[in-house]
């Protein structure tokens, strides 16, 4: 008995060592906080005191993400070629223009009265963990190895002056359909992108629509995500989708909250999953790993997802250059003299390089010739507006009053909110930062000499929401949900909404439930069945050819359900016919010739309204259309092997130094590829690039909450939550992503002390 005991104790004490983990003294805590990291790889940090909760996100921000939030602070910040070398000048000075240069202060007033402390405390933790890998250099990610430099120290209020890294609006657009309308007439540009509400596009008076080619360079350099690869310049439909379920609807008889938002594909991850405890506090979700808080998640009291409410906020401004001056540009009659501030870049190699960087009254200049200048306005450069900030006050919202109140606080990016709360209520709330336009609409650029002006913006009031509906639930997948009635010939919030094909789904799957399980809501993440790819293949109902190739693809695809799986050869059939072949043909049957080149791809929604004979403006044969174009896509299809669509379509989530690295090295930072199922038009949005079938973005973070059981929540991370190549969560979640698998997303401390793979102790030093 007595050996039995002792070893009993022995085992005791072993287990006591291993949970002890690690203990790091870190300068800046009061007191000690505790780090656990499950064994899914998420950190759940309790602390005393919500200064050294914040402090050490920052901390674990550097511990599993260094090298991605130092990269997004130096190519923010326009810092790059300082450590990279000339070749990122040009870069540099790009960023540079889009910082956020006004008030500091009226910056983070309009977070709210700690929204500074927060981000100090957070800040300060990045800088304390760089402290200690400069004095632990055998932990530094092997990346700055890779590049020659080391991680450097952050400002407070870097975290907020760094405005590129969110989605751009409109501008793109703009400019797009300037194109057309100069090639041969803006109406044929609703073939490139559909216009909701029906909207007649209205010319500026005195635009001329035949811009420089290269008028977004400096944008594009700008906004671009990685900077050591080319960038892609096809247009890809960020969308995302979210649901909330009232407790009627729902088989818990408790709400359940579903969001999975869209973005590019990446490694790491461009989402973080954390949960940030101390007293008062107590949140855990999704959010920027450069960035305090969450910003889809819950904490404990409320849940709340977002989706891409797309406002249009951007604006392109044409200027007359004075012939004897060409820093100054008329403006109401007279010349107006731009703004010019001068900065010294270094470079890592040669001496320092000054830019100089012009303003106008409305924003950045970013073109310039003999003639003519070209600035964006952007409502991303008012104050209140860094992306994905304003989580820091609705994150703590108790209630939808609070929380309404905390999203208008930010107004970037402009999303749809899904919200759910302990006592049983559902709601959405839609909204932005929205510029009053009240004498145009904001579709093409517009000349800068003062007819065209921001009137104020829309206010909070102003903007649809939904308390309890009726139905029991909502959903939004960046559809045009505009409720009837709603008076947008006034607001004009925006006219380019994504393809509804994948909100139509979610509403048919919904509907159709009695009760919504957390099972339904992870399988309807994962649904691959394309309703776009339905109503064509619909199309082909009764067709028959005497071409071979033609029939053997009508064979194919007019039995098919339009279930997009990654083993399903008619998908790869599908979607080569949709994008290489049917949609091109559209174009030059639907458009003058010009009009075709112009436009260059076909809008989904337009090709197949245009297919079912329901658009008012594009008129094709639509059975004629088809038997000329099936047949060389089966074909093309032939020719790859007739793979079956996982065969051609896989996610490779890009690590900044895929095209830096070769060899050992670049199988180590790169994962995949993985066969990937789902379309651009289902509910498992599966995006691909125009030139290839690669994936471009979509859903790599999901989350299904079970509000007031928060342990039975359920997550996922693509391709997993770590930013270390030899750390076990680095790609760990990949194939539970791509499985459509998912994780327990624990809240409690005793359900994440039984998940608990690593233990690390901060102590005040």
């Amino acid at each position: 008995m007595f050996e039995s005991m002792t070893r009993q104790l022995f085992c005791a004490v072993l287990l006591a060592g291993l949970a002890m983990g690690e203990t790091i003294p870190v300068k800046g805590l009061k007191s000690p906080v505790d780090l656990l990291v499950d064994k899914w790889g998420v950190p759940h940090i309790f602390a005393k005191n919500t200064d050294d909760a914040f402090f050490a996100q920052g901390f674990n921000a550097g511990r599993d993400r260094l090298f991605q939030i130092d990269l997004w602070r130096r190519r923010g910040l326009g810092r790059m070629a300082e450590v990279m070398g000339p070749k990122y000048v040009e870069q540099d000075r790009a960023a540079r223009l889009f910082l956020y240069r006004a008030s500091i202060e009226k910056e983070w007033a309009a977070y709210g009265p700690d929204a500074r402390r927060i981000t100090a405390a957070f800040v300060a933790g990045i800088n304390a963990y760089v402290d200690w890998v400069l004095a632990h250099k055998e932990q530094m990610p092997v990346e700055f190895g890779l590049l020659g430099y080391e991680p450097s120290k952050w400002d407070v209020a870097d975290v907020v002056r760094i405005r590129s890294h969110g989605l751009t609006r409109n501008v793109t657009s703009e400019v797009a359909r300037a194109k057309t309308m100069c090639a041969a007439g803006v109406e044929f540009d609703e073939a490139r992108v559909n216009i909701e509400p029906p909207w007649k596009v209205q010319a500026p008076a005195g635009l001329d629509p035949c811009l420089p080619a290269d008028v977004l360079k400096v944008f594009t350099l700008a906004t671009q995500a990685a900077p050591f690869t080319k960038p892609n310049n096809d247009a890809a439909d960020d969308g995302s989708n979210n649901w909330t379920i009232g407790p009627g609807k729902s088989a818990t008889g408790r709400p359940i909250l579903a969001g999975d938002p869209h973005r590019a594909y990446s490694t790491p991850s461009l989402r973080y999953i954390a949960h940030v405890s101390a007293p008062g506090l107590d949140v855990i979700g999704a959010g920027e790993p450069s960035l305090p808080g969450i910003s889809m998640g819950h904490n404990g009291t409320i849940a709340f997802g977002l989706t891409i409410f797309p406002i249009d906020q951007e604006d392109l401004y044409v200027y007359e250059l004075n012939p004897a001056n060409a820093r100054q540009y008329r403006y109401k009659g007279g010349w107006e003299t731009m703004r010019v501030e001068r900065e010294a870049m270094g470079v890592k190699g040669g001496a320092a390089v000054e830019a100089e960087l012009a303003f106008t009254r409305h924003g950045p200049v970013i073109w310039t010739d003999a003639k003519r200048a070209y600035a964006i306005r952007t409502c991303w450069m008012e104050p209140g507006m860094s992306p994905y900030f304003g989580s820091i006050a609705y994150m703590r919202a108790r209630n939808f009053a609070e929380f309404q109140k905390g999203q208008f606080r930010g107004g970037a990016p402009t999303v749809n909110q899904v919200y759910a709360d302990v006592k049983g209520n559902i709601g959405w709330s839609a909204g932005g930062l929205t510029p009053v336009r009240k004498n145009w609409d904001g579709l093409l650029p517009v000349p800068g000499d003062g007819r065209y002006e921001w009137e104020g913006f829309v206010r909070p009031e102003q903007f649809p929401s939904a308390l309890n509906p009726p139905a029991g639930y909502v959903s939004t997948s960046n559809e045009m949900n505009m409720p009837a009635g709603y008076p947008y010939q006034e607001r004009k919030l925006g006219f380019e909404w994504s393809n509804d094909s994948r909100h139509r789904r979610i509403e048919e799957v919904l509907k159709a439930l009695p009760k919504v399980s957390l099972a339904d809501s992870m399988k309807l993440q994962t649904d691959r069945t394309s309703v776009s790819a339905r109503r064509t293949v619909a199309v082909l109902k009764g067709l028959s050819s005497d071409d071979g190739a033609t029939r053997a693809a009508l064979g194919l695809l007019q039995g098919w359900d339009a279930v997009e799986n990654a083993e399903s050869k008619e998908a790869a059939l599908f979607e080569i016919w949709f994008k290489r072949h049917l949609g091109p043909a559209f174009l030059n049957a639907a458009l003058p010739a010009a009009a075709a080149r112009a436009v260059a791809t076909a809008d989904a929604a337009v090709l197949v309204d245009a297919l079912e004979g329901k658009s008012a403006r594009f008129k094709v044969d639509a059975r004629a259309l088809a038997l000329a174009t099936l047949g060389p896509a089966y074909a093309e299809w032939e020719k790859l092997g007739k793979p079956e669509w996982g065969k051609i379509h896989q996610a490779l989530p890009g690590h900044p130094l895929r095209n830096f690295v070769s060899g050992e090295m670049k199988a180590k930072l790169q994962p995949g590829p993985y066969t990937a199922p789902g379309g651009p038009y289902s509910p498992w949005q599966s995006m691909y690039t125009g030139n290839s079938f690669q994936l471009s973005n979509g859903p790599s973070f999901r989350m299904v909450l079970d509000v007031g059981n928060w342990d039975g929540s359920k997550a996922v991370n693509f391709p997993g939550q770590s930013g270390r190549p030899e750390d076990p969560h680095y790609k760990d979640l990949a194939d539970a992503w791509r499985t459509g698998e998912y994780f327990p997303l624990l809240y409690t401390r005793a359900a994440v002390e039984q998940a608990t793979e690593k233990r690390i102790r901060l102590e005040p030093r």
